[in-house]
């Protein structure tokens, strides 16, 4: 059902509170990656690439309008698995407190690479209901299909004549894809693919964008590519045109994870854990049943050393399983580090096993509860659809508007 997009977009340790309003460099200046990818005179050649502090919960303004906006989705292609939701869906919960978020169902994304027509429709749906069994709650979040917002489709489009193809031969998911899917197969929408992404940021003026590792490329682009776009269209070129002038995209700043984060392959711990595997043995599906969930586990890989710790690098399956076990559990590192230092695989195995089952089967409940309405779920998503729309068509106006075309 997901393949995440930025992961499209989070993946945040549910351990962390939400996030602070603190700001502090990644890495040094001589190596942000917001370099001078286009002439603008009299600016910094460089421009710092920051992360946001973890330590301090943000401010407690409950007010929508006052609150800083961040959007993220998830890809309906293969079966949401463990990896989506420890390391994206869950810490929406979280999230959604704090922030003005759209979670929305990137389903534009899921046809850049071959996929069953007969099969898209149904995991669209499949997909929302899942969002909303793992408690992303619709009083606080919008949720909705991608595609039912066209101006999506509209802005990709008018970036894309501000894009410069070097910007896109440069992204490495785009070379490594496209290398095993084979040059004559590939379609332009993979290689166009991170320009629709920016569309769907940017069009929402969105504040943050919580990433991974895999998905900082992207984000460079999407904040590249507003500052082009501001530079090119924006401030008294646009006043002159009758608009407000000023900046026409807020340039979205990235929540990073903390470290491990990640969600591990149950069959290779240095390898995170995707739908695009081959073998299904490799990833815990959230709706998978007990006896598959068992038999999973039963199967993973360990290693041969005495006793079980964090953190030791010639033990990545072993880091990978305990940090899962922590996160399903909902003990501390500590806690876990305490209770399982002395166990063998044959004793811990029937601890994650029964803790991944009582943690997932809530949601399975609800899912199943879910799908058997559909009106309500369309209705969910039709609510989502309207206010994003009401967001995005405002952006798109004013970008039209700036690029000079004839108003509607």
């Amino acid at each position: 059902m997901a393949r995440s997009l930025l992961s499209h977009f989070p993946i945040l340790s549910s351990s962390t509170s939400p996030l602070a309003s603190s700001l502090s460099c990644a890495i040094t200046p001589s190596k942000c990656f917001a370099r001078r990818l286009f002439v603008r005179p009299k600016a910094s050649s460089s421009q710092c690439f920051c992360t946001l502090s973890l330590s301090e919960p943000a401010a407690s303004d409950t007010s929508s309008s006052a609150r800083k906006r961040m959007v993220s989705g998830v890809q309906p292609t293969g079966s949401i698995h463990l990896g989506n939701y420890l390391g994206a869906i869950k810490n929406w919960i979280e999230l959604q407190n704090t922030y003005d978020t759209l979670f929305f169902i990137v389903d534009l994304h899921a046809i850049t690479l071959p996929y069953e027509t007969q099969e898209l429709s149904k995991a669209t749906r499949d997909t929302a209901a899942i969002y909303l069994a793992c408690g992303v709650d619709t009083s606080k979040a919008s949720v909705f299909v991608q595609s039912h917002v066209r101006a999506h489709v509209e802005l990709m489009w008018l970036l894309s004549s501000a894009t410069p193809i070097g910007w896109l031969n440069r992204m490495i998911q785009f070379k490594e894809k496209s290398r095993k899917a084979g040059d004559e197969n590939v379609g332009v929408a993979l290689l166009t693919y991170p320009v629709l992404m920016a569309s769907d940021i940017l069009l929402y003026q969105s504040d943050f964008v919580p990433v991974g590792e895999d998905q900082k490329q992207h984000l460079e682009l999407t904040r590249e590519l507003a500052e082009r776009v501001n530079y090119l269209y924006g401030g008294r070129k646009w006043k002159k045109l009758g608009g407000k002038g000023g900046t026409i995209f807020k340039v979205p700043e990235p929540l990073i994870p903390p470290a491990g984060a990640r969600v591990m392959s149950l069959t290779d711990g240095l390898s995170k854990m995707s739908k695009s595997s081959p073998s299904d043995q490799s990833r815990i599906n959230l709706l998978d049943s007990k006896d598959v969930i068992a038999n999973k586990i039963k199967r993973c890989k360990t290693d041969s050393f005495t006793g079980l710790e964090f953190d030791n690098p010639d033990r990545p399956e072993c880091n990978n399983l305990l940090s899962i076990y922590q996160l399903v559990s909902g003990k501390t590192k500590e806690e876990v580090a305490k209770e399982c230092q002395d166990m063998n695989w044959g004793s811990f195995k029937p601890l994650i096993t029964d803790a991944l089952i009582d943690h997932l089967h809530p949601i399975q409940v609800r899912y199943e509860e879910l799908m058997s309405d559909s009106v309500y779920l369309d209705g969910v998503l039709a609510e989502g659809a309207a206010r994003a729309t009401e967001i995005a068509d405002a952006t798109l106006s004013n970008v039209y508007h700036a690029m000079g075309f004839l108003r509607r």
